[in-house]
C-alpha cells in the first residue's frame, strides 16, 4: 500500500476509512491531518458561501468573497499535500530499509535517510502553515459571517486546530531522528510557533463561537 500512484483523494469517505484502518502505512498521521484541516477550511469557507448575496450582509460580501477565495486556495493546497505526505513517507520507509552491510551501504543509507527525513518533514510543516492560513480565514468567517451558520466556523477552527497539532507530530518524530541537530532545531523552534500562536487562536475562535451561541 506504499505505492505513490494511488490518488487517495479519489476514493470514498469510506474507502479512506478503511484503508486508514489497515495495516497499509499510509496515508499516516500527516496526511489525514492535511485531510483533516481541509474539512476545517471547508466548514469555513461554507459559510462565506452561505453569507454572500444576502442582503442582511452585503457590507461583509467583498471580505467573503476574498476570504473564500483563500479558503479555496487552501483547500486544494491540504488535499494535494495529503498525497505528498504520502510520497515522502513512502520516500522514507525505502531509506530505512536500504542495505547497511559495508561501510559504503552505511553512509549511502545515511545520507539518503537524512535527507529523506528532510522531506519527511518538510510536508507537515507546510501542511501546519497551510492550516494557520485556514484559522485566520476561518477567523473572518466567525466574525463577519452569516449567524445561521456560526457554528460550522467553529468547528472548522477546531478541526485546523487538531489539524495543526497532529501534523506536529510528525514533525518531532522526523527531527528526533535527524543527524543535523542545528536543522532539527530550527524545525522544531517553528513548529512550536505555530503551535503557540495558532492553537490559542483556534481556541479563541471557539470559544467566541461557542459564547455567542450559549
Amino acid at each position: 500500500m506504499t505505492n505513490t500512484k494511488v490518488n487517495y483523494m479519489d476514493k470514498s469517505c469510506k474507502d479512506i476509512v478503511d484503508i486508514v484502518a489497515s495495516k497499509a502505512p499510509v496515508p499516516g498521521g500527516g496526511g489525514i491531518s492535511a485531510l483533516v484541516g481541509a474539512l476545517g477550511t471547508a466548514l469555513g469557507n461554507m459559510v462565506g458561501s452561505l453569507t454572500v448575496g444576502k442582503k442582511k450582509y452585503i457590507d461583509v460580501q467583498d471580505d467573503m468573497i476574498l476570504m473564500k477565495e483563500k479558503a479555496d486556495r487552501i483547500q486544494k493546497n491540504l488535499l494535494d499535500l495529503v498525497e505528498a505526505d504520502v510520497a515522502v513517507l513512502d520516500t522514507l520507509l525505502k531509506a530505512y530499509g536500504m542495505p547497511k552491510n559495508t561501510k559504503e551501504e552505511q553512509q549511502v543509507k545515511a545520507e539518503t535517510l537524512e535527507q529523506a527525513l528532510r522531506e519527511a518533514c518538510d510536508v507537515p510543516m507546510k501542511i501546519m502553515e497551510s492550516c494557520c492560513d485556514a484559522i485566520d480565514v476561518i477567523e473572518e468567517f466567525a466574525k463577519k459571517g452569516s449567524a445561521m451558520a456560526i457554528s460550522d466556523a467553529g468547528v472548522g477552527a477546531i478541526l485546523c486546530r487538531s489539524a495543526l497539532l497532529g501534523a506536529s507530530l510528525n514533525v518531532y518524530i522526523n527531527t528526533n531522528s535527524m543527524k543535523d541537530l542545528d536543522y532539527a532545531k530550527d524545525c522544531n523552534v517553528r513548529t512550536d510557533e505555530m503551535i503557540r500562536i495558532y492553537g490559542q487562536k483556534a481556541e479563541d475562535i471557539f470559544h467566541m463561537v461557542e459564547q455567542r451561541l450559549r
